[in-house]
């Protein structure tokens, strides 16, 4: 993402783990805010499942290795805390209760702090969870495991933007951002049957869906009524007909580089290689 400087001078501490609270604090650092990071003496459990990607959103940060649960670490997070202009956390209430790190606490010491608490779920926030879980809980979840971690980009961008809205905001504000709360536009469509299984963007539609070809897979979004024309037009069928025994007849790759030349939305499902990144295979 390109570097900007529109939060140049503001001043970030985060002790959020994982994914949702670093995304976003790697965002507000390209936007020219000065991080710094508070990880347990173990790391970031994020650092374990995935170092290049930990170093990736960690680039031109600041981070100490501090053991929150100490008096030496206590006092150390505060005297950061005093010199900041936002304070971002992931974990439980009940756990920044014992750490005296709640905005209650924090009020008292440094009122004109601001608060940022990313939560499982603002209803529920004692509740435990994950990206999988938040998933399950909404309904989200198919057949298969995700494929990417939805619930924590979505409370990602949340949070960045709840960043930006707490510095517009009076000294000592708090705001809450919900992972069950940040997939909720994410819901509408299934909750209007659009895409629900057989819903018209849910396979129910032949013009929008996914078929099988020759090798690999497709994915046609023909929706208005002008694409939808032309593609039945150039294939030969009738309006509104299965196409499945028609994509047999060319790969992936060959129908993609078929619709590109008659200006239709088919493009070739992609799995995401470690290495090489998009592939047809």
């Amino acid at each position: 993402m390109q570097q900007t400087e529109f939060l140049d001078g503001v001043r970030i501490l985060t002790i959020a783990q994982n994914v949702p609270g670093p995304l976003a604090v790697a965002r507000l650092r390209q936007a020219g805010a000065h991080v710094t990071k508070i990880e347990p003496p173990t790391g970031d459990p994020l650092l374990t499942l995935s170092p290049a990607w930990h170093a990736e959103l960690h680039v031109g940060m600041a981070i100490e290795r501090i053991d929150l649960k100490s008096d030496v670490g206590h006092e150390r997070a505060m005297t950061l805390l005093r010199n900041v202009d936002v304070f971002i956390t992931s974990q439980r209430p009940s756990l920044l209760a014992r750490l005296r790190l709640d905005s209650e606490t924090l009020r008292s010491r440094i009122p004109t702090l601001r608060y940022l608490r990313i939560l499982g779920s603002i209803q529920d926030p004692e509740r435990p969870g994950h990206d999988l879980t938040y998933q399950a809980q909404c309904g989200l979840l198919g057949e298969e495991m995700p494929r990417t971690l939805v619930a924590d980009v979505m409370a990602s961008e949340r949070a960045f933007a709840g960043t930006l809205a707490l510095l517009r905001r009076p000294p000592g504000s708090v705001m809450d951002v919900g992972l069950v709360e940040s997939l909720e536009p994410l819901l509408a469509s299934l909750r209007h049957g659009l895409t629900m299984p057989n819903g018209p963007l849910g396979g129910g539609a032949p013009q929008y869906r996914i078929y099988t070809a020759m090798a690999g897979r497709i994915a046609i979004a023909a929706l208005e009524p002008h694409f939808e024309t032309r593609l039945y037009q150039e294939l030969g069928r009738p309006t509104r007909t299965d196409l499945s025994s028609c994509f047999l007849e060319r790969t992936a790759d060959q129908w993609e580089a078929w619709a590109r030349e008659r200006d239709l939305p088919i493009v070739a499902v992609r799995d995401v290689d470690r290495e090489n990144g998009p592939s047809t295979r």
